[in-house]
Protein backbone atom coordinates (compact mmCIF):
# COMPACT_ATOMS: atom_id res chain seq x y z
CA UNK A 1 0.00 0.00 0.00
CA UNK A 2 1.41 3.35 -1.07
CA UNK A 3 0.59 6.54 0.78
CA UNK A 4 -1.83 8.68 -1.24
CA UNK A 5 -2.53 11.90 0.65
CA UNK A 6 -4.56 13.62 -2.08
CA UNK A 7 -7.93 13.07 -0.40
CA UNK A 8 -6.96 14.35 3.04
CA UNK A 9 -7.83 17.92 2.05
CA UNK A 10 -11.43 16.92 1.36
CA UNK A 11 -12.06 15.25 4.72
CA UNK A 12 -14.01 17.22 7.31
CA UNK A 13 -13.49 17.33 11.06
CA UNK A 14 -16.53 15.03 11.38
CA UNK A 15 -14.89 12.52 9.02
CA UNK A 16 -11.80 12.44 11.20
CA UNK A 17 -13.88 12.01 14.35
CA UNK A 18 -15.57 8.99 12.78
CA UNK A 19 -12.19 7.67 11.64
CA UNK A 20 -10.88 8.04 15.18
CA UNK A 21 -13.97 6.21 16.39
CA UNK A 22 -13.12 3.25 14.14
CA UNK A 23 -9.55 3.35 15.43
CA UNK A 24 -10.72 3.36 19.06
CA UNK A 25 -13.12 0.50 18.40
CA UNK A 26 -10.34 -1.51 16.75
CA UNK A 27 -8.69 -1.94 20.14
CA UNK A 28 -11.35 -4.48 21.06
CA UNK A 29 -12.90 -5.48 17.73
CA UNK A 30 -11.55 -6.87 14.49
CA UNK A 31 -14.69 -5.39 12.92
CA UNK A 32 -16.11 -2.32 14.67
CA UNK A 33 -19.95 -2.40 14.79
CA UNK A 34 -21.59 0.62 13.16
CA UNK A 35 -23.53 1.60 16.33
CA UNK A 36 -20.27 1.58 18.28
CA UNK A 37 -18.63 3.84 15.67
CA UNK A 38 -21.50 6.30 16.17
CA UNK A 39 -21.03 6.17 19.93
CA UNK A 40 -17.23 6.54 19.85
CA UNK A 41 -17.25 9.40 17.34
CA UNK A 42 -19.32 11.51 19.75
CA UNK A 43 -21.36 13.04 16.92
CA UNK A 44 -25.04 13.79 17.27
CA UNK A 45 -27.38 12.54 14.63
CA UNK A 46 -26.93 9.21 12.90
CA UNK A 47 -27.22 10.62 9.38
CA UNK A 48 -23.99 12.62 9.73
CA UNK A 49 -22.10 9.58 10.97
CA UNK A 50 -23.40 7.40 8.14
CA UNK A 51 -22.47 10.07 5.62
CA UNK A 52 -18.91 10.17 7.00
CA UNK A 53 -18.72 6.36 7.00
CA UNK A 54 -19.74 6.38 3.34
CA UNK A 55 -17.06 8.98 2.49
CA UNK A 56 -14.37 7.08 4.38
CA UNK A 57 -15.31 3.79 2.74
CA UNK A 58 -15.22 5.34 -0.74
CA UNK A 59 -11.67 6.55 -0.14
CA UNK A 60 -10.64 3.15 1.29
CA UNK A 61 -9.80 4.53 4.73
CA UNK A 62 -12.17 2.01 6.28
CA UNK A 63 -13.48 -1.20 4.76
CA UNK A 64 -16.65 -3.24 5.13
CA UNK A 65 -15.87 -6.84 5.96
CA UNK A 66 -17.47 -9.61 3.94
CA UNK A 67 -19.20 -12.47 5.74
CA UNK A 68 -19.06 -10.71 9.12
CA UNK A 69 -21.71 -11.66 11.66
CA UNK A 70 -22.80 -8.05 12.07
CA UNK A 71 -22.70 -4.71 10.26
CA UNK A 72 -19.36 -3.04 10.83
CA UNK A 73 -16.08 -1.73 9.43
CA UNK A 74 -12.36 -2.15 9.98
CA UNK A 75 -9.57 0.40 9.80
CA UNK A 76 -7.27 0.09 6.76
CA UNK A 77 -3.64 1.01 6.23
CA UNK A 78 -4.77 4.23 4.57
CA UNK A 79 -7.03 5.18 7.46
CA UNK A 80 -4.24 4.88 10.00
CA UNK A 81 -1.93 6.83 7.68
CA UNK A 82 -4.44 9.68 7.45
CA UNK A 83 -4.91 9.81 11.23
CA UNK A 84 -1.14 10.11 11.73
CA UNK A 85 -0.78 12.71 8.97
CA UNK A 86 -3.64 14.75 10.41
CA UNK A 87 -1.92 14.74 13.82
CA UNK A 88 1.42 15.81 12.30
CA UNK A 89 -0.34 18.54 10.37
CA UNK A 90 -2.04 19.89 13.51
CA UNK A 91 1.32 19.96 15.29
CA UNK A 92 2.73 21.90 12.30
CA UNK A 93 5.35 19.22 11.72
CA UNK A 94 4.22 18.36 8.17
CA UNK A 95 2.81 20.80 5.62
CA UNK A 96 2.92 18.80 2.36
CA UNK A 97 3.61 15.25 1.20
CA UNK A 98 5.98 14.42 -1.64
CA UNK A 99 7.20 11.27 -3.34
CA UNK A 100 7.77 7.85 -1.85
CA UNK A 101 11.50 7.11 -2.06
CA UNK A 102 11.74 3.76 -0.33
CA UNK A 103 9.69 0.59 0.08
CA UNK A 104 10.64 -2.16 2.48
CA UNK A 105 9.01 -5.27 3.86
CA UNK A 106 8.24 -3.47 7.10
CA UNK A 107 8.16 0.26 6.29
CA UNK A 108 7.67 2.93 3.64
CA UNK A 109 9.78 6.09 3.30
CA UNK A 110 8.15 9.29 2.01
CA UNK A 111 9.56 12.80 1.54
CA UNK A 112 7.48 15.49 3.27
CA UNK A 113 7.97 19.21 3.78
CA UNK A 114 7.64 21.66 6.65
CA UNK A 115 5.75 24.92 6.10
CA UNK A 116 9.15 26.64 5.87
CA UNK A 117 9.91 24.52 2.80
CA UNK A 118 12.55 22.32 4.42
CA UNK A 119 12.30 18.67 3.43
CA UNK A 120 11.93 15.88 5.94
CA UNK A 121 11.42 12.13 5.97
CA UNK A 122 8.19 10.39 6.95
CA UNK A 123 8.77 6.76 7.89
CA UNK A 124 5.63 4.62 8.05
CA UNK A 125 6.00 1.33 9.89
CA UNK A 126 3.94 -1.42 8.27
CA UNK A 127 4.45 -4.59 10.26
CA UNK A 128 0.93 -5.51 9.18
CA UNK A 129 2.29 -6.09 5.70
CA UNK A 130 4.03 -9.14 7.12
CA UNK A 131 1.14 -10.28 9.30
CA UNK A 132 -1.39 -10.19 6.46
CA UNK A 133 0.87 -12.34 4.33
CA UNK A 134 1.12 -14.98 7.03
CA UNK A 135 -2.62 -15.00 7.73
CA UNK A 136 -3.16 -18.04 5.48
CA UNK A 137 -0.76 -20.18 7.50
CA UNK A 138 -1.25 -18.47 10.85
CA UNK A 139 -4.91 -17.52 10.55
CA UNK A 140 -5.73 -17.41 14.26
CA UNK A 141 -2.70 -15.40 15.37
CA UNK A 142 -4.21 -11.93 15.39
CA UNK A 143 -7.66 -13.10 16.41
CA UNK A 144 -6.56 -14.57 19.71
CA UNK A 145 -3.89 -11.99 20.50
CA UNK A 146 -5.64 -8.67 20.10
CA UNK A 147 -2.70 -6.82 21.68
CA UNK A 148 -0.57 -8.09 18.78
CA UNK A 149 -2.57 -6.43 16.02
CA UNK A 150 -0.73 -4.79 13.16
CA UNK A 151 -1.73 -1.31 14.38
CA UNK A 152 -0.40 -1.92 17.88
CA UNK A 153 2.86 -3.53 16.75
CA UNK A 154 3.55 -0.93 14.06
CA UNK A 155 3.07 1.74 16.71
CA UNK A 156 5.46 -0.02 19.08
CA UNK A 157 8.06 -0.23 16.29
CA UNK A 158 7.75 3.52 15.68
CA UNK A 159 7.97 4.30 19.41
CA UNK A 160 11.06 2.14 19.78
CA UNK A 161 12.83 3.61 16.79
CA UNK A 162 12.04 7.18 17.84
CA UNK A 163 13.26 6.60 21.40
CA UNK A 164 16.56 5.04 20.41
CA UNK A 165 17.17 7.52 17.60
CA UNK A 166 16.68 10.39 20.03
CA UNK A 167 18.99 8.85 22.63
CA UNK A 168 21.70 8.08 20.08
CA UNK A 169 21.49 11.53 18.52
CA UNK A 170 21.89 13.25 21.89
CA UNK A 171 24.97 11.14 22.62
CA UNK A 172 26.90 12.01 19.50
CA UNK A 173 26.06 9.11 17.19
CA UNK A 174 25.58 9.90 13.51
CA UNK A 175 21.84 9.26 13.04
CA UNK A 176 19.00 11.35 11.54
CA UNK A 177 17.43 13.95 13.78
CA UNK A 178 14.14 12.61 15.22
CA UNK A 179 11.47 15.33 14.98
CA UNK A 180 8.11 13.75 15.88
CA UNK A 181 6.34 10.41 16.32
CA UNK A 182 2.64 9.65 16.04
CA UNK A 183 1.00 6.25 15.89
CA UNK A 184 3.01 4.14 13.41
CA UNK A 185 4.94 7.06 11.87
CA UNK A 186 8.14 8.98 12.54
CA UNK A 187 9.21 12.35 11.16
CA UNK A 188 12.99 12.73 10.92
CA UNK A 189 15.51 14.93 9.15
CA UNK A 190 16.38 14.24 5.51
CA UNK A 191 20.00 13.13 5.13
CA UNK A 192 21.74 14.02 1.88
CA UNK A 193 23.36 10.63 1.48
CA UNK A 194 23.16 7.31 -0.37
CA UNK A 195 22.68 3.83 1.09
CA UNK A 196 25.93 1.88 1.20
CA UNK A 197 24.41 -0.74 -1.12
CA UNK A 198 24.12 1.86 -3.91
CA UNK A 199 27.78 2.88 -3.81
CA UNK A 200 29.89 1.08 -6.40
CA UNK A 201 33.29 1.89 -4.91
CA UNK A 202 34.92 3.82 -2.09
CA UNK A 203 38.42 5.34 -2.16
CA UNK A 204 39.54 3.63 1.04
CA UNK A 205 37.51 0.53 1.95
CA UNK A 206 39.77 -0.25 4.92
CA UNK A 207 39.06 3.10 6.55
CA UNK A 208 35.29 2.84 6.09
CA UNK A 209 35.30 -0.77 7.29
CA UNK A 210 37.24 0.21 10.40
CA UNK A 211 34.83 3.06 11.12
CA UNK A 212 31.79 0.77 10.84
CA UNK A 213 33.31 -1.77 13.19
CA UNK A 214 34.07 1.03 15.62
CA UNK A 215 30.40 2.07 15.52
CA UNK A 216 29.35 -1.49 16.40
CA UNK A 217 31.76 -1.49 19.35
CA UNK A 218 30.71 2.00 20.45
CA UNK A 219 27.05 0.98 20.43
CA UNK A 220 27.97 -1.99 22.62
CA UNK A 221 29.83 0.35 24.99
CA UNK A 222 26.56 2.21 25.45
CA UNK A 223 24.72 -1.05 26.10
CA UNK A 224 23.17 -1.45 22.63
CA UNK A 225 23.35 -3.80 19.64
CA UNK A 226 21.82 -2.62 16.38
CA UNK A 227 20.51 -6.03 15.32
CA UNK A 228 20.16 -5.15 11.61
CA UNK A 229 23.48 -3.50 10.78
CA UNK A 230 23.86 -3.95 7.04
CA UNK A 231 24.37 -2.12 3.75
CA UNK A 232 20.68 -1.17 3.58
CA UNK A 233 20.71 0.61 6.94
CA UNK A 234 23.97 2.53 6.53
CA UNK A 235 23.91 5.83 4.64
CA UNK A 236 27.16 7.28 3.31
CA UNK A 237 27.42 11.03 3.51
CA UNK A 238 30.12 13.08 1.76
CA UNK A 239 31.69 15.69 4.03
CA UNK A 240 33.90 18.43 2.49
CA UNK A 241 37.39 18.60 3.99
CA UNK A 242 38.78 22.10 4.66
CA UNK A 243 41.77 23.00 2.47
CA UNK A 244 45.06 24.43 3.60
CA UNK A 245 43.63 27.96 3.90
CA UNK A 246 40.93 26.73 6.24
CA UNK A 247 38.16 27.02 3.65
CA UNK A 248 35.70 24.35 2.66
CA UNK A 249 34.58 23.46 -0.85
CA UNK A 250 32.21 25.75 -2.68
CA UNK A 251 30.09 25.06 -5.76
CA UNK A 252 32.89 26.07 -8.13
CA UNK A 253 35.28 23.43 -6.81
CA UNK A 254 34.84 19.85 -8.05
CA UNK A 255 34.55 17.19 -5.37
CA UNK A 256 37.44 14.71 -5.43
CA UNK A 257 38.60 11.82 -3.31
CA UNK A 258 41.20 14.07 -1.72
CA UNK A 259 38.83 16.80 -0.53
CA UNK A 260 35.86 14.66 0.55
CA UNK A 261 35.43 12.46 3.60
CA UNK A 262 32.85 9.64 3.82
CA UNK A 263 30.76 9.63 6.99
CA UNK A 264 28.43 6.70 7.74
CA UNK A 265 24.97 7.54 9.09
CA UNK A 266 23.07 4.73 10.83
CA UNK A 267 19.32 4.28 10.36
CA UNK A 268 16.55 1.77 11.19
CA UNK A 269 16.40 0.82 14.88
CA UNK A 270 13.26 -1.31 15.49
CA UNK A 271 15.40 -4.42 16.06
CA UNK A 272 17.93 -2.79 18.40
CA UNK A 273 18.46 -4.80 21.60
CA UNK A 274 20.26 -4.42 24.89
CA UNK A 275 23.71 -5.89 25.44
CA UNK A 276 22.07 -7.91 28.23
CA UNK A 277 19.60 -9.55 25.83
CA UNK A 278 19.60 -13.35 25.85
CA UNK A 279 20.61 -13.42 22.17
CA UNK A 280 22.92 -10.40 22.31
CA UNK A 281 25.97 -12.34 21.12
CA UNK A 282 24.09 -13.73 18.13
CA UNK A 283 22.90 -10.25 17.09
CA UNK A 284 26.38 -8.78 17.62
CA UNK A 285 28.07 -11.47 15.54
CA UNK A 286 25.42 -11.12 12.82
CA UNK A 287 26.06 -7.38 12.56
CA UNK A 288 29.82 -7.90 12.32
CA UNK A 289 29.65 -10.75 9.82
CA UNK A 290 27.17 -8.90 7.63
CA UNK A 291 29.64 -6.03 7.15
CA UNK A 292 32.52 -8.47 6.61
CA UNK A 293 30.64 -10.37 3.89
CA UNK A 294 29.47 -7.23 2.13
CA UNK A 295 32.91 -5.61 1.99
CA UNK A 296 34.44 -8.82 0.70
CA UNK A 297 31.78 -9.22 -1.99
CA UNK A 298 31.35 -5.57 -3.06
CA UNK A 299 34.72 -3.93 -2.46
CA UNK A 300 36.95 -7.05 -2.48
CA UNK A 301 38.27 -6.06 0.92
CA UNK A 302 38.96 -8.52 3.72
CA UNK A 303 40.43 -7.41 7.00
CA UNK A 304 43.50 -9.17 8.38
CA UNK A 305 42.29 -8.45 11.92
CA UNK A 306 39.85 -11.05 13.30
CA UNK A 307 36.73 -9.97 15.09
CA UNK A 308 35.56 -7.88 16.72
CA UNK A 309 34.08 -10.49 19.03
CA UNK A 310 31.22 -10.08 21.47
CA UNK A 311 33.29 -11.26 24.45
CA UNK A 312 35.84 -8.51 23.79
CA UNK A 313 33.11 -5.89 23.39
CA UNK A 314 31.58 -7.11 26.64
CA UNK A 315 34.90 -6.76 28.47
CA UNK A 316 35.29 -3.25 27.07
CA UNK A 317 31.77 -2.42 28.17
CA UNK A 318 32.48 -3.54 31.74
CA UNK A 319 35.87 -1.79 32.00
CA UNK A 320 34.98 1.48 30.24
CA UNK A 321 31.21 1.76 29.94
CA UNK A 322 29.31 4.62 28.38
CA UNK A 323 25.90 5.52 29.69
CA UNK A 324 23.37 2.71 29.58
CA UNK A 325 21.14 4.05 26.83
CA UNK A 326 19.08 0.84 26.86
CA UNK A 327 18.24 1.48 30.52
CA UNK A 328 17.56 5.19 30.01
CA UNK A 329 15.21 4.58 27.07
CA UNK A 330 13.34 1.92 29.04
CA UNK A 331 12.95 4.29 31.97
CA UNK A 332 11.71 7.04 29.66
CA UNK A 333 8.76 5.24 28.08
CA UNK A 334 9.54 2.20 25.95
CA UNK A 335 9.21 -0.54 28.52
CA UNK A 336 10.78 -3.99 28.58
CA UNK A 337 7.32 -5.50 28.23
CA UNK A 338 6.74 -3.59 24.99
CA UNK A 339 10.15 -4.70 23.71
CA UNK A 340 9.33 -8.35 24.40
CA UNK A 341 5.94 -8.09 22.67
CA UNK A 342 7.46 -6.45 19.61
CA UNK A 343 10.30 -8.96 19.39
CA UNK A 344 7.94 -11.92 19.75
CA UNK A 345 5.63 -10.55 17.08
CA UNK A 346 8.48 -9.89 14.62
CA UNK A 347 9.79 -13.42 15.15
CA UNK A 348 6.35 -15.00 14.72
CA UNK A 349 5.56 -13.20 11.47
CA UNK A 350 9.07 -13.47 10.06
CA UNK A 351 9.99 -9.78 10.17
CA UNK A 352 13.78 -9.85 9.91
CA UNK A 353 14.50 -6.30 8.84
CA UNK A 354 14.04 -4.36 5.65
CA UNK A 355 17.59 -5.05 4.68
CA UNK A 356 16.82 -8.50 3.34
CA UNK A 357 14.45 -7.23 0.69
CA UNK A 358 14.29 -3.50 0.15
CA UNK A 359 11.71 -3.74 -2.57
CA UNK A 360 9.09 -5.46 -0.43
CA UNK A 361 6.12 -7.09 -2.11
CA UNK A 362 3.98 -5.90 -4.94
CA UNK A 363 0.82 -3.89 -4.56
CA UNK A 364 -1.09 -6.84 -5.99
CA UNK A 365 0.14 -9.04 -3.17
CA UNK A 366 -0.94 -6.49 -0.60
CA UNK A 367 -4.39 -6.16 -2.18
CA UNK A 368 -4.83 -9.93 -2.13
CA UNK A 369 -3.74 -10.08 1.49
CA UNK A 370 -6.23 -7.42 2.53
CA UNK A 371 -8.98 -9.20 0.60
CA UNK A 372 -8.07 -12.42 2.39
CA UNK A 373 -8.37 -10.65 5.72
CA UNK A 374 -11.64 -8.99 4.70
CA UNK A 375 -13.22 -12.19 3.47
CA UNK A 376 -12.69 -14.18 6.64
CA UNK A 377 -15.20 -14.38 9.47
CA UNK A 378 -14.11 -12.32 12.44
CA UNK A 379 -15.38 -12.20 15.97
CA UNK A 380 -15.61 -9.58 18.70
CA UNK A 381 -12.74 -9.83 21.17
CA UNK A 382 -13.73 -10.66 24.75
CA UNK A 383 -10.70 -8.95 26.26
CA UNK A 384 -12.00 -5.36 26.30
CA UNK A 385 -10.69 -4.40 29.74
CA UNK A 386 -7.22 -5.84 29.10
CA UNK A 387 -7.00 -4.15 25.69
CA UNK A 388 -8.05 -0.78 27.12
CA UNK A 389 -5.34 -1.11 29.74
CA UNK A 390 -2.72 -1.91 27.09
CA UNK A 391 -3.84 1.07 24.99
CA UNK A 392 -3.65 3.39 28.00
CA UNK A 393 -0.11 2.19 28.75
CA UNK A 394 0.97 2.85 25.17
CA UNK A 395 -0.60 6.33 25.20
CA UNK A 396 1.23 7.19 28.42
CA UNK A 397 4.53 5.80 27.14
CA UNK A 398 4.17 7.69 23.86
CA UNK A 399 3.72 10.98 25.74
CA UNK A 400 6.76 10.25 27.89
CA UNK A 401 8.87 9.48 24.81
CA UNK A 402 8.01 12.87 23.32
CA UNK A 403 9.79 14.45 26.29
CA UNK A 404 12.58 11.88 26.45
CA UNK A 405 15.63 13.31 28.19
CA UNK A 406 18.94 11.48 28.25
CA UNK A 407 22.06 12.53 30.04
CA UNK A 408 24.75 14.43 28.16
CA UNK A 409 27.21 12.73 25.87
CA UNK A 410 30.16 10.89 27.39
CA UNK A 411 31.81 9.90 24.11
CA UNK A 412 35.50 10.57 24.01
Amino acid sequence: MKLDAKMIRYLTSEDFRVLQGVEAGSRNHEVVPTPLITQLSGLRGGSGVHRSISNLAKTNLIAKVKNAKYDGYRLTYGGLDYLALNAHQKQKVVYSVGNQIGVGKESDIVVVAHESGSQRILKIHRLGRISFRTVKTNRDYLRHRNASSWMYMSRLAAMKEFAFMKALRENGFSVPEPIAQNRHTIIMSLIDAFPLRQIAEVPNPASLYSELMEIILELARFGLIHGDFNEFNILIKEIPIPNAEGKTLDDSEPATEENMRLEPVIIDFPQMVSIDHANAEMYFDRDVNCIKRYFKRKFHFESDVPGPFFKDARKKFIKNPGKRLDVEVEASGFSRKMARELEKYMQDVGANGDGEDSEGGSDEDEDEDEEEQSGSEVEVSAEDAQSDQVSAEVEESSKRLEGLQVSGSSRQ
